[in-house]
């Protein structure tokens, strides 16, 4: 228990560390760096739809670009061009992005969204921080 812990402060440091460098340096390689250190992270839809991802691994041996959707017993499959898109046009805005579509027509929109935000790459409405949130978050903030 004490062991798994530690795992998850270490995995958390890890996440912010690239959370940081992104913001620093805002760059698909960067985006890239972050999305691996999330992946089997809690997220939520703007709709409180729980799910996770994982990369797949290649027969390199190294991770595919493109992320496996878990929910529940379906797998949906998001291509990193969607999620590298709607990075881009997330850098063309310093408002609110007031709901996922406004990022663009993009397949899978609704993942990638509240995974730039959770990255800190957007900002939300107040109404969707709510819901997206994770329990952990919400523990810290009460």
């Amino acid at each position: 228990m004490e062991e798994q812990k530690q795992a998850e402060r270490q995995w958390n440091k890890i996440r912010r560390e690239r959370i940081n460098i992104l913001k620093e340096a805002p760059s698909e390689e960067n985006l890239w760096q972050a999305v691996m250190a999330f992946q089997d992270y809690p997220f939520k839809t703007v709709t409180g739809l729980p799910f996770q991802y994982t990369l797949k691994t290649g027969k390199n041996g190294e991770w595919t670009k493109e992320l496996w959707i878990d929910r529940r017993e379906k797998s949906k499959s998001l291509s990193w061009s969607s999620v590298v898109l709607a990075f881009k046009n997330s850098r063309k805005t310093t408002e609110i992005v007031k709901r996922p579509k406004a990022l663009g027509d993009i397949r899978g929109i609704s993942y990638i969204y509240p995974i730039l935000w959770r990255l800190g790459l957007i900002r939300v409405p107040e109404k969707f921080e709510e819901k997206m949130a994770c329990d952990d978050e919400k523990n810290a903030k009460g």
